[in-house]
C-alpha cells in the first residue's frame, strides 16, 4: 500500500480489455505498474502515467493487487509459472485472474498456486463487457475467492467495474462467465441470422430495428451488434475469434446435450477459418452470406479496409458515384454496394438529409453495452 491507503496494482496483458483497465486505474488515482508481450502497448500506457516493467516477475513483485487479463490458460500457465511471476508475488498479495480460460483452468491454476503460494489470495473475476463498458469503467466483475481478497481488490475493481458480484469459492465466477457469454452468443448469431433472413424476404435492416426497438424484444447487446452490422463496421469490441473460445470453453464444461452451441460454434469456426476472426464478433454476419466465406463478398472489413465506410466502398469498387458530395447520395451508394440499404436509412433517420463537409459523419457505431 501506498502511504495514503492506496493499492499498488500490477495488469498483466493490456490488450483491449487490459489496456482500457490500466488507464481507469490511473484515472482512480491508484499506482499502476503494466506489462505486456508488445512494448508498443506498455508504451502508450507509460505516457498516460504507468510504470512499465521488464518483466511479469518485475510487475508484481511489489503489487498489493495483481491482475491478469491474459486470452488463454496456456499463456497465463507461461506467464505466471513458466516465467516464475507466481514466486515474485508479494506475501499476502491478490492476484485476480480477469480473462475468461474455463471452468478447469481455473480450478487447476488456483490448486497450482495454492500449492506453491498458499500465502497469495487467487480470485477467480472474470468480467463481463467489451471494449465500450472497458473503457468507461463499467464491466460487470463475476468474482469468487475468498473473503479476504475483497478488501485490497475493493477500490481496483471499483475503477474497472459498475459492480462486482461475489459468487463464493473460486470457479464460481468462471461458471456463470461461460454462462453469461453463451447467452450473449446465441443473441448475436440471432442477430446475424435475421439480418440475413431479411435480406433473403427483401426486407430492410431499418424495418427489422424499428420493429424490435423499444420493444419486450430488444436488448442492448443485439442492438449494438445490429448497427454494426447494419454500417459494415466490423472493427473489434470483443473479436470473434474470442468469441468462438469462449463458446467452445461453455462446451466443454457443459458436456453434451446442447444442440445450439454445438452448432454456433462450427458456425464461427467456419468464419474464422475464413479470416474474420480478428474482427469483431458482429462478423459472423459475413459467414451467411451466400457462398461467400472467402472475403471477397464485398461486405465492408475495418480490418482490411480503412477508414470510413464510403471510402471503403470507393475502394472497394472504384465507383466514382462515391465522390458525390451529397450525403444522402452517397449513403444509398454505400447502400447499394452491401447490400443494405438500411444502413442509409438508419444513417438518414437519425441525421436527415443535410449534407455534410465529413464523408465520415453520420455513421452509426455499435458498443456492447
Amino acid at each position: 500500500m501506498t502511504e495514503g491507503g492506496a493499492p499498488r496494482v500490477a495488469v498483466l496483458g493490456t490488450g483491449i480489455m487490459g489496456s482500457a483497465m490500466a488507464r481507469n486505474l490511473l484515472a482512480a488515482g491508484l499506482p499502476v505498474t503494466v506489462w505486456d508481450r508488445s512494448a508498443a502497448v506498455t508504451a502508450r500506457l507509460a505516457r498516460d502515467g504507468a510504470q512499465v516493467a521488464g518483466s511479469a516477475a518485475g510487475a508484481v513483485r511489489d503489487a498489493d493487487a495483481v491482475i491478469t487479463m491474459l486470452p488463454t490458460a496456456a499463456v497465463i500457465e507461461s506467464v505466471m509459472f513458466g516465467g516464475h511471476a507466481a514466486e515474485a508475488l508479494a506475501p499476502g498479495a491478490a492476484w485476480a485472474q480477469m480473462g475468461t480460460i474455463g471452468v478447469e483452468p481455473t480450478l487447476e491454476t488456483a490448486a497450482r498456486l495454492a500449492k506453491t503460494r498458499p500465502d497469495v489470495l487467487f480470485v477467480d473475476a472474470p468480467v463481463s463487457g467489451s471494449k465500450g463498458p472497458a473503457e468507461h469503467g463499467q464491466l460487470l466483475i463475476l468474482a469468487s475467492g475468498p473473503d479476504a481478497a475483497k478488501q485490497p481488490l475493493s477500490k481496483p475493481f471499483a475503477a474497472i467495474g459498475r459492480n462486482t458480484v461475489w459468487l463464493g469459492e473460486a470457479g464460481q465466477g468462471s461458471r456463470l462467465k461461460l454462462v453469461v457469454n453463451a447467452y450473449m452468443s446465441t443473441l448475436i448469431e440471432g442477430v446475424a441470422e435475421a439480418v440475413e433472413l431479411a435480406r433473403r424476404l427483401g426486407i430492410d435492416v431499418a424495418a427489422v430495428d424499428a420493429a424490435i426497438g423499444g420493444g419486450p424484444l430488444d436488448a442492448p447487446i443485439a442492438d449494438a451488434k445490429l448497427h454494426k452490422i447494419a454500417s459494415g463496421d466490423y472493427a473489434p469490441e470483443f473479436p470473434l475469434e474470442w468469441a468462438l473460445k469462449d463458446v467452445d470453453l461453455a462446451l466443454a464444461a457443459g458436456g453434451d446435450g446442447l444442440p445450439l452451441l454445438a452448432a454456433l460454434s462450427r458456425q464461427w469456426r467456419a468464419a474464422v477459418d475464413a479470416g474474420h476472426g480478428r474482427e469483431d464478433v458482429s462478423a459472423a454476419r459475413l459467414a451467411l452470406l451466400p457462398g461467400q466465406q472467402d472475403g471477397t463478398h464485398g461486405t465492408l472489413s475495418a480490418r482490411t479496409l480503412p477508414c470510413c465506410p464510403i471510402r471503403r466502398a470507393y475502394r472497394a469498387r472504384q465507383l466514382s458515384a462515391v465522390r458525390s458530395s451529397c450525403h444522402h447520395h452517397r449513403a444509398m451508394t454505400l447502400a447499394r454496394l452491401t447490400g443494405r440499404r438500411a444502413a442509409a436509412e438508419i444513417r438518414l433517420l437519425k441525421h436527415g438529409s443535410r449534407e455534410t463537409g465529413s464523408c465520415c459523419g453520420g455513421v452509426l457505431a455499435g458498443d456492447m453495452g
